[in-house]
């Protein structure tokens, strides 16, 4: 039994879900401040609740509250892995400090799915999206009739399994809406451990680079084809231009994901795959397709964010179509030479560990779980 005097270790769920909540938390985070530049770090709110300074020199100082930190608030000490962090937290909590070191560090934190219900729609018992905070990454489970399908889940399978259960639903079916460069799908291992078929369309199942085909098990999906959750229909969208085989899921006229097609304040880059100019011009002939089709009251629910402001007032990612193209510059031109430009001037260079999780996404590469955290370090950058 621990004694009541020992620092206790703080979940990611936990620090998530306080964080969430508004309360007042501290995070000291006992990395060297190099190590954030790369691999990001946690977002408090406001901003002046996060500290970071390296473990050695929260040792070294004379007197702890140099640091700066509120002595009669929480602080949760964050580290790599979840190890250095537990003598910092036994150090502040020996000063009085209600110190807690953070269960598996950054790499626990960036794994971690927060669960938020989204309006339900027509035919859908629980429409959930979880909401990768420390990736920017967005999940979606659609429930009916106690069949369950996940759309571009993460590596850390479990959570969709046990999300699905605790709504009284059995995962029938995985999707991914395109074949990710910033994170490792998690689709591939969900549908096999389940025995279930794994959505992809065809055209992403190759390495982009060169040209081989992969090594997925996929049941293939095209333009106008249906997946089937209980009551609830979703038809295929293609919507080609982040990459070649990327789609969108139509639930009715109520609800779209857009995967890296269309976000809340942006598109998705073209440039990801080596083949700008082509690529570009397949979102272009995507971005006049969705003016064309999609209803203005849809929702639009992607598979990423880049920073709180694209947040709704219930903390979830999702607006109406109409409020998209309000405040998306490319989806008021009117000629492609000026969307092409646009994108082009966009572009930027990209973390080279895209390519190798391209690789890795379509079976042509194994890594190791050191390897995966090495690989998804830091926020996204899917986005034009």
């Amino acid at each position: 039994m621990t004694e009541p005097d020992t620092p206790r270790e703080m979940t990611p769920e936990e620090l998530l879900h306080r964080v969430e909540a508004g309360e007042y938390i501290q995070v000291l985070d006992v990395r060297a401040p190099q190590r954030l530049a790369g691999g990001g770090h946690i977002d408090v709110i406001p901003a002046d609740r996060f500290f970071n300074m390296a473990g050695s020199q929260v040792r070294a100082l004379d007197d702890i509250n140099q640091i700066g930190m509120a002595k009669d608030q929480p602080v949760a000490v964050v580290c790599g892995h979840g190890s250095s962090s537990k003598p910092i937290a036994a150090l502040l909590h020996e000063q009085g400090f209600a110190a807690a070191s953070l269960a598996g560090g950054m790499a626990g934190w960036m794994m971690t799915a927060y669960p938020r219900a989204l309006p339900t729609q027509t035919g859908l018992d629980h429409l959930i999206q979880l909401d990768r905070v420390g990736k920017g990454a967005l999940a979606y489970l659609l429930v009916s009739d106690g069949q369950a399908l996940v759309i571009d889940p993460a590596r850390n399978i479990e959570v969709y399994i046990a999300r699905a259960r605790k709504l009284g639903a059995e995962i029938f079916a995985v999707a991914d809406t395109h074949v990710h460069a910033d994170y490792l799908s998690g689709a591939p291992a969900l549908a096999a451990q389940l025995g279930v078929p794994y959505h992809l369309h065809p055209a992403d199942n190759a390495h982009v680079y060169e040209g081989t085909p992969g090594k997925l098990d996929i049941s293939p999906i095209e333009d106008g084809a249906e997946l089937t959750v209980g009551r609830a229909t979703l038809e295929v969208m293609h919507t080609p231009g982040h990459t070649e085989g990327s789609v969108t899921f139509l639930l009715g006229d109520e609800a779209a994901f857009t995967g890296d097609f269309i976000f809340i304040n942006s598109l998705g880059r073209p440039d990801l795959g080596g083949k700008v100019d082509a690529w570009a011009a397949n979102l272009w002939k995507s971005v006049c397709r969705a003016r064309e089709s999609l209803p203005a009251s849809i929702m639009i629910y992607p598979a990423h964010y880049a920073s709180d402001a694209e947040r709704a007032a219930d903390r979830t990612i999702g607006a109406t179509f109409d409020a998209v193209r309000a405040e998306s510059e490319p989806f008021a031109m009117e000629r492609e030479q000026d969307f092409i430009a646009w994108v082009k001037g966009r572009t930027s260079s990209f973390p080279e560990a895209y390519r190798k999780i391209k690789v890795a996404n379509v079976g042509l590469l194994e890594v190791t779980e050191q390897e995966a955290e090495e690989l998804e370090v830091g926020k996204n950058e899917c986005a034009a």
